[in-house]
């Protein structure tokens, strides 16, 4: 959040200057500087130190403390590598070289050190930092860190210190990066600019944010750049959160949807069309969704749900409320199979209605055919209600004729650029006056001029997002904290919980076999594997693949059972086939990759085999295994992991996944796993990624963010009453597109 000044300076450099104009970095280190993103100086002083190491004081060579830990440096006289021997022992060796001052000699030794011939020589000038001991006539050190100096007579360190640490790459370290930032920031640290109220600092008991900069590079002590870190981190989650609030306010001041009305008539209708009764959770989300749809305040929330929660039918409900206004909803779901399987579901729950319903993918209707043109002007004439589909719903050629209720599931799958353009696809959108007198248009074109004000309104549609990828609360406030949220956090009545089993790939016969004793008392299994094809150095004997595991399976396992492969190169009406026939039980085990992962849903499948388990990420074995468990009928599922994880990353995942079918709290341990930055990737969420804040350690620091952004909100929406120019700017630079925030000023 640095910001440049214009005001004269004793040095001609700027915070937006080059870094190749600071002296001594020169065209070379500048190259090396941009690989690391560091383009002007502003950019140097954003390059934080990633962890901070205690330096002692430098001694000579001679007055080292003997059996404590000492810090010099010196000149490399010589170098030389053991090999190892023995048992365990061959081929790691160990590295020594010995370092000389004019007043001694250090002899330092690394072992398994192998890798050093290459990066430590002779004539090289060496600082380095290890406990002190003495090796017959010499001092040594052992295992010691170590950096090279570029000039021998480079200032060497009098008192002991925090010395950061900073990213660094081989050709550029740390301690290059650091002398360049020392020499750099006290001729520019005065130049940096403050966006937030100094009350509001004092109040937090912050320091400003040339301090927090300053403590962070040159640190004098530890609680310094522990402040410098809170100050900057409060930095980047208030500008996110702001830009929620913005966007938040912006919905509700410049945005309008159509009013849907509800009466127990209409909800006794839409009842009668579901085959079984809402749960109790079920019932408070329909009701908090038919309160936003009453409102002209657009609806966006954000629907939650475990794998087999009943998501569908509460969004089902949402879009014939406005199918009762004869109004338009639409469903857009990331794959073909997903949209498929929606699709069957709503005509399912509809058939002997009067709703028409229709599907449109990339590959069906076929592209310019006759049935697809004719498709697309039933959409345009308001003769079709309900419109299920993939990304094919943003065409161009795609416009609905009054589009009320837009539904987005498996949200975290679409760009935020394609979650709001699903918005922009209804014919009917235009700006109506805010005015209780204004006549509303239905053709698209504004009555009067006069429309185009700043108090007119956009009408678009409400917009309900689905997740079957539980959020853990810390990134709901976050990636998603311009949503409203609601939960269903219970099954359907008849269902149980699934048993879960993690064993040795050994034991996989025995697994098999106990899988055909279940398909022998009529049940069906699916059996998930992570390839198609075996790929690079790894045989099909190493990774089980969908056509070879299938094989494998019918001749060994399976004799007498249909066995059928299913895949993402399958083409659209080969897929349809399969599943159509494994969802009627002439199939009785499917094998697929993770094209099964969400959307299918077959009662009778109760048993899931996931093989290399180990290569699943955690959320998606959640989503695996919530394709089994689906029946009503009180069974148990049985969901078997066969693994063999050779990292502690993969470990802890599969002990996760085996000891809890809580998909919110298999949300919570993912988060804590991967962190924020791979929980939801940048690309998905549209956000920039945080640099110093960390979630879920900084919750407490996020909720001050939350609440200082919207006081400052409610009190100022667009963040324009005066001293708040530069906190403005600064939102709209990070934040503006990805929070949609480009379009409120």
């Amino acid at each position: 959040m640095a910001d440049a000044s214009t005001d004269n300076s004793a040095s001609d450099l700027r915070l937006t200057s080059p870094v190749r104009d600071i002296t001594g970095v020169g065209e070379r280190r500048a190259a090396l500087l941009r690989r690391l993103g560091i383009n002007i100086v502003s950019d140097l002083l954003r390059h934080l130190p990633m962890r901070y190491e205690f330096e002692a004081a430098e001694d000579q060579i001679a007055q080292l403390p003997v059996e404590g830990v000492g810090m010099t440096r010196g000149t490399i006289e010589a170098t030389r590598f053991v090999p190892g021997y023995g048992r365990g022992g061959r081929g790691k060796g160990r590295f020594e070289a010995t370092l000389a001052d004019p007043n001694g000699r250090l002899k330092l030794t690394w072992f398994s050190g192998g890798h050093l011939r290459r990066r430590i020589m002779a004539g090289m000038h060496l600082r380095v930092q290890g406990k002190v001991t003495r090796f017959g006539d010499y001092l040594q050190m052992v295992n010691p860190k170590w950096e090279p100096l570029e000039e021998l007579d480079t200032t060497p360190a009098e008192d002991e210190r925090l010395r950061p640490v900073y990213p660094a790459t081989e050709d550029l370290p740390s301690t290059a990066i650091e002398q360049i930032v020392r020499d750099v920031l006290p001729s520019v640290i005065d130049q940096v600019r403050d966006p937030i109220p100094i009350d509001l600092l004092q109040h937090h008991n912050m320091p400003s944010l040339a301090d927090a900069f300053r403590m962070s590079h040159m640190p004098e002590h530890e609680e310094q750049w522990k402040a410098a870190r809170r100050r900057l981190a409060y930095n980047e989650l208030l500008l996110l959160q702001l830009g929620i609030a913005m966007k938040r306010a912006h919905v509700r001041e410049h945005l309008a949807a159509p009013v849907l009305k509800h009466n127990d008539a209409i909800d006794q209708h839409i009842r009668q069309r579901f085959p079984f009764p809402l749960t109790r959770a079920q019932d408070k989300v329909v009701h908090e969704i038919v309160g936003d749809l009453g409102e002209t305040r657009p609806m966006n929330r954000l629907l939650q749900g475990d794998v087999g929660s009943g998501k569908t039918v509460v969004a089902l409900y949402a879009m014939l409320m406005a199918v009762s206004e004869r109004k338009q909803a639409a469903l857009m779901a990331p794959t073909e199979l997903l949209a498929e399987q929606h699709h069957l579901s709503i005509t399912n729950m509809l058939d002997g209605a009067n709703v028409r319903t229709a599907l449109l993918t990339g590959s069906q209707p076929a592209p310019n055919s006759a049935e697809r043109k004719a498709l697309l002007e039933k959409i345009a004439a308001g003769e079709l209600d309900i419109l299920v589909g993939t990304h094919a719903l943003l065409g161009g050629a795609v416009r609905f004729a009054d589009l009320a209720v837009a539904v987005i599931d498996e949200q975290h799958r679409f760009g935020v650029h394609q979650r709001a353009a699903l918005r922009r696809v209804s014919s009917s959108e235009f700006r109506v006056s805010s005015s209780d007198d204004a006549p509303a248009s239905t053709t698209g074109t504004p009555p009067n001029s006069k429309l185009e004000t700043r108090n007119s309104k956009l009408n678009v549609p409400h917009q309900l997002v689905m997740t079957a990828t539980p959020i853990p609360r810390t990134l709901s406030l976050t990636i998603f904290g311009d949503l409203d949220v609601s939960l269903i956090n219970e099954l359907p009545p008849g269902r149980t919980p699934i048993v879960n089993r993690l064993v040795d790939p050994g034991k996989a016969d025995d697994v098999y076999s106990y899988v055909r004793q279940r398909l022998e008392r009529g049940e069906q299994a699916y059996v998930v594997v992570p390839a198609i094809d075996a790929s690079g150095t790894e045989t099909t004997a190493q990774l089980k693949t969908v056509r070879e595991h299938a094989k494998l399976l019918e001749q060994r396992f399976f004799e007498g059972y249909e066995v059928a492969a299913v895949h993402g190169r399958l083409k659209r009406d080969t897929r349809e086939r399969i599943m159509d026939r494994f969802r009627r039980g002439k199939i009785h085990v499917l094998v697929a990759t993770t094209v099964i992962e969400v959307g299918v849903d077959v009662s009778n499948a109760s048993v899931m085999v996931i093989e290399h388990a180990e290569r699943f990420g955690l959320a998606q074995l959640h989503q695996l295994r919530g394709r089994v468990g689906r029946s009503s009928d009180g069974r148990r599922s049985l969901c078997v992991f066969i693994a063999n994880p050779t990292t502690d990353d993969a470990r802890k995942r599969l002990d996760a996944i085996a000891n809890t079918n809580d998909g919110f709290r298999i949300a919570e341990m993912d988060l804590e796993i991967r962190g924020m930055g791979e929980f939801f990737g940048t690309r998905q969420s549209g956000l920039p990624p945080l640099r110093v804040a960390r979630i879920p350690e900084d919750m407490d620091l996020l909720m001050l963010a939350r609440r200082d952004a919207i006081a400052m909100i409610d009190a100022d929406p667009d963040l324009a009453r005066e001293g708040r120019a530069m906190l403005r700017r600064i939102l709209l630079q990070q934040y503006g597109e990805a929070l949609g925030l480009i379009d409120v000023g």
